[in-house]
């Protein structure tokens, strides 16, 4: 990487095998700004003494048998030559390794207990043009600093009991009373499990608290990302918010599992102890569910399950830094996930047909009878939702069994759709009066029309996000015109106007109101 940056605060990596410094240990600055640990040293010594090549020609005294560990020059594609008398000239090139002792000593590069086996001849130039020496920010890892204490990765006092954590999602999130007090109980007891992690490891009594994560089913719009978002904002913790489709097996086009802790690393700043006690949201976790129609490996399915089960449960993972997915000139670090907690969210369509075909498999005929169609127009059937149903639905039990909180959020009513669109602190009307109060016009919605917006939206089945639509629709004439006029004062939306037979009323400034024409 480079040195143009003295700061001791990021991590160096060897420029050949990328490990980092506190796993390889200390490493040495070579020309060009790169950097090698030990062993790859070791390795291209090695590598030249069996190759033959006798280092008294060079005419150096005193130097030892390997003591020039590259095929060239340092900024050249020369290889290097040397005369009779040692002072160089055009004879022939060094002797290179032949193939008995590369099947002798195996395959170049190939790792053995974590340590590189053999390196072959390196071109200084090649290298830093390769590697990229220079390396981005974002590659770059802080230091740990074991056994010094510094201020604490997470402040105790922003980790707020149940009750008041709710009642901060209250000033946010409308509706999804019991989803918010689940959420809330979760996070409390997940931090407090962190933060008694080191008092654990003293105690006697032999109890240690497992993590608890979290699956959320809920309609498209219903306010998971929302909490999550507020939550983390709420707690000052890294949060991570990634999307399950995207993510397929090893080795297949897609990203690797491992890039959901690449993007926490990269919210915490490549802080490597702040990542590890983050939050991880992993949205539309119902589009990795077992097809049952494919025949083939489902590498974009029960594969990432299968993938993602040691990662929730908790374990060190190798994480890229700076990119999605592992390759030879990414550098890596080690990331604990056993303080790192991880929500999942998912729409999981036609799951209320699977419950609804569970709880009708009792039913009867006669009076006072169990019918069939009993929960066809029942709103809250999610809630009556269990691991069966969701088994049924394609997710792997062992998946399941690593988030052991199931939280079920409902679809937004009519009235929860107007209390969205004007009692959260960032609710849309509020911002659309805030744009407005800019060009000093005030914005008004009689209560007609904040009935009719929340109709509309509700016939769109989106949630919050189909009353965004609808509002920058409205909207857009509006936001259009009010510029060209200065003697505007205020704009009142009405119902007629939603309901596209009618005009806003406009307030010119020091003067009544009237309708728009």
């Amino acid at each position: 990487m480079a040195t143009d940056n003295n700061n001791d605060e990021f991590e160096r990596f060897c420029s050949i095998c990328h490990r980092s410094e506190s796993t390889a240990g200390k490493l040495l600055k070579m020309p060009g700004g790169a950097c090698t640990c030990m062993d790859c040293l070791q390795n291209m010594v090695d590598s030249f003494e069996n190759s033959g090549f006798d280092p008294s020609m060079l005419g150096i005294p005193g130097m030892p048998l390997g003591g020039m560990p590259f095929g060239g020059f340092p900024g050249t594609d020369q290889d290097l030559t040397v005369s009779e008398d040692g002072h160089g000239a055009d004879t022939e090139p060094l002797p290179a390794i032949s193939s008995d002792e590369e099947k002798k000593d195996g395959k170049d590069g190939e790792k053995k207990d974590g340590k590189p086996q053999r390196i072959g001849f390196i071109n200084l130039a090649d290298l830093q043009n390769q590697l990229g020496f220079g390396m981005n920010r974002n590659q770059q890892v802080k230091k740990r600093k074991p056994g010094e204490k510094g201020d604490p990765v997470i402040d105790p006092e922003k980790i707020l009991p149940p009750h008041k954590l709710k009642a901060k999602l209250d000033e946010y999130v409308v509706g999804q009373e019991q989803a918010k007090k689940i959420i809330s109980v979760a996070v409390y007891n997940h931090y407090k499990r962190v933060l008694t992690a080191d008092q654990d490891k003293t105690d006697d009594d032999g109890i240690e608290i497992e993590k608890s994560n979290v699956l959320m089913i809920g309609p498209t719009g219903c306010g998971k990302t929302h909490i999550v978002r507020t939550l983390a904002r709420i707690l000052d913790v890294p949060l991570a918010i990634t999307d399950a489709t995207s993510l397929t097996e090893a080795g297949y086009i897609g990203d690797d599992i491992e890039s959901v802790l690449s993007k926490l690393l990269a919210a915490a700043d490549n802080d490597v102890d702040r990542a590890q006690v983050g939050i991880v949201f992993i949205d539309e976790i119902d589009k990795i569910a077992k097809k049952n129609s494919t025949r083939g490996r489902d590498v974009s399915g029960e594969s990432v399950q299968q993938g993602l089960l040691k990662m929730l449960e908790g374990s060190e993972v190798e994480v890229p830094v700076g990119a999605t997915s592992k390759n030879a000139m990414v550098p890596l670090t080690t990331i604990d996930t056993r303080n790192i907690l991880f929500i999942c969210g998912g729409a999981f369509p036609d799951l209320e047909d699977i419950i609804k075909e569970r709880l009708s498999e009792t039913s009867s005929i006669g009076f006072m009878a169990d019918l069939k169609d009993k929960y066809e127009k029942d709103v809250n059937i999610l809630s009556k939702v269990e691991t069966e149903d969701l088994r049924k639905f394609g997710m792997i039990p062992e998946f399941l069994g690593r988030l052991p909180i199931l939280c079920t959020l409902q679809a937004l009513t009519t009235d929860m759709l107007v209390k969205v669109f004007k009692e959260p602190k960032n609710a849309i009307l509020k911002q659309y009066q805030k744009l407005l109060e800019l060009d000093e016009v005030q914005l008004i919605f009689e209560d007609d029309a904040l009935e009719a917006l929340a109709q509309r939206a509700a016939k769109k089945q989106a949630g919050a996000r189909g009353l965004r639509s609808i509002i920058e629709e409205v909207m857009l004439d509006i936001m259009y015109e009010i510029p060209k006029d200065d003697s505007i004062g205020t704009v009142t939306i009405t119902k007629e106007y939603i309901e596209n037979h009618g005009a806003p009323i406009i307030g010119l400034r020091g003067t009544e109101q009237i309708a728009a024409q």
